[in-house]
């Protein structure tokens, strides 16, 4: 007996969001998708009861790209999701589930594993977060008040970032099924947007603590109220270009739309005809983002997950400096510093491994630490060019966008390429001469692009990643949105390309 056949009977009857009888009006989708943004500011402003203080961000800087909030009861974010997901690729593509995704039965089967996962993922992250690292620490006084020991109210802690993480992941399925575009992409628009708008229109008149924004930083500047030094000397051009002034942020956000917008419209079209509708004729681009920048995400989350391992064993270290393991420090595996607030990695493995965010984290030590610079810079561009290379081709086998299954769909909707024999055989031949190659380069490429906005630095405090993921899925949104503005003007469109949502 095979392994789908012992477990279909539970992970078909996983909960799950009903997909939609027919199809779905246009302005019902955009309903559905601002209901549920609405949801998750909402939830993401709902912090977790029993909590002492802010706790620290076991994410820190990953916090763009796995959206939720610190301190709130999505806690937790899009991590579940994205860590299982890369989990589900890599066991898809060494070939070890078995799937057919085509096939209805094993569709269930395979979302319902990815929800299991999504759970078993959620237990992994907040158990350590609670119970071990102390980025959540439970409050004595509630304990005291309530006549229970601190223990329980960890464990009640825990309950709301798990409820956090199931809400989430349904959020995301409401999306997928009855909305535009994906959650997962959306929730990141979301987030990273409320940090980009920060960053340009911040002031710090309007809430204690609070950073002047781009605008406000460059009214002072040029009312006087901002000291910048001698513009002459080495000081005041460093502070207006890495400095409060942001002028290397300003032009390193403007040329990531501009990258992301031009690379997107960098495609490959090859010409369609309908074999049954006499003048029909269409085109298949191959862009070059062909896998788009999704397997990006989970390159980001996979360093994510990394470097919260550190934070987690250097939390249970003396002094919280060097990892230490069963009584014997290891600071070849990681030492680290207290940097506002956050745990930050300042050597060992762990610092190799930690991807650079600002211009600030190497500019400045190319002087004292050169080799250590390189090595992590060439340690990130490797692991983002690699992997998204690899994540790429896994994500184009696994969601039905490689020749094979493209060939299918070309099929089905009754186009053929002119010139060619109507045959599936033939048109995935076709299709083998651009998919692959442009799948690995594609990815390659936004890898490359996503540590060098990062070296370069973003307005506000979002990371050249997430602002890099930002671009390219509003415009991948955008496109969708056309789409369904067109097969509502014209409903004789979905039903010759088969669209039935």
């Amino acid at each position: 007996m095979s392994w789908k056949e012992t477990a279909a009977p539970v992970l078909t009857r996983m909960p799950t969001v009903s997909r939609p009888e027919g199809h779905v009006p246009f302005r019902r989708k955009l309903t559905w998708t601002a209901g549920v943004l609405v949801l998750y500011f909402f939830l993401t402003n709902v912090l977790i009861w029993g909590l002492q203080g802010s706790g620290t961000d076991a994410f820190g800087q990953f916090r763009t790209i796995l959206a939720g909030g610190q301190g709130s009861i999505l806690q937790l974010g899009i991590g579940p999701i994205v860590t299982a997901s890369i989990v589900l690729q890599l066991l898809g593509g060494a070939n070890l589930l078995g799937l057919d995704t085509n096939d209805p039965r094993d569709q269930s089967i395979y979302q319902g594993l990815q929800k299991l996962l999504v759970v078993v993922m959620i237990f992994l992250t907040g158990i350590p977060l609670v119970f071990f690292g102390n980025f959540l620490p439970a409050s004595p006084q509630l304990a005291g008040e309530l006549g229970t020991s601190l223990f329980a109210v960890q464990v009640l802690i825990f309950a709301q970032i798990a409820v956090g993480g199931l809400l989430i992941l349904f959020m995301d399925e409401v999306i997928s099924k009855w909305g535009v575009g994906s959650g997962v992409g959306l929730f990141i628009i979301a987030g990273v947007s409320q940090a980009l708008i920060g960053g340009f229109f911040g002031w710090s008149g309007l809430a204690e603590g609070a950073q002047d924004g781009f605008f406000a930083t460059w009214f002072g500047i040029l009312t006087g109220q901002v000291q910048t030094g001698p513009l002459t000397q080495l000081s005041g051009i460093e502070f207006l270009l890495f400095g409060e002034g942001e002028l290397l942020a300003l032009f390193t956000t403007l040329l990531i739309f501009g990258i992301v917008v031009y690379a997107e419209s960098v495609r490959v079209e090859i010409p369609l005809s309908h074999s049954r509708v006499r003048g029909a004729r269409g085109r298949f681009p191959v862009k070059l983002i062909y896998a788009s920048v999704l397997p990006m995400i989970l390159v980001r989350a996979l360093q994510a997950n990394i470097q919260f391992l550190g934070r987690i064993l250097v939390s249970q270290s003396p002094g919280q400096q060097v990892i230490t393991i069963f009584g014997t420090e290891l600071p070849w595996l990681g030492t680290y510093t207290a940097q506002q607030g956050q745990l930050q990695p300042s050597g060992g493995l762990f610092y190799y491994f930690a991807p650079i965010y600002s211009p600030q984290e190497w500019i400045p030590a190319l002087s004292t630490q050169p080799v250590d610079i390189f090595i992590r810079i060439g340690v990130d561009l490797t692991f983002m060019v690699i992997g998204g290379a690899i994540f790429a081709i896994f994500w184009v086998e696994t969601t039905g966008m490689g020749p094979e299954a493209t060939a299918q769909q070309i099929q089905r909707s009754g186009m053929q390429i002119p010139g060619f024999r109507k045959s599936p055989g033939v048109i995935e031949k076709v299709l083998e001469r651009y998919i692959p190659q442009v799948t690995v380069i594609g990815g390659a490429l936004v890898g490359l692009l996503a540590v060098a906005a990062n070296m370069l630095g973003t307005i506000g405090t979002v990371s050249g990643t997430g602002l890099l993921l930002t671009v390219s899925i509003t415009y991948k949104l955008y496109e969708e949105i056309a789409e369904e503005q067109l097969m509502e003007m014209h409903p004789m469109m979905r039903q010759m390309f088969g669209a039935n949502s």
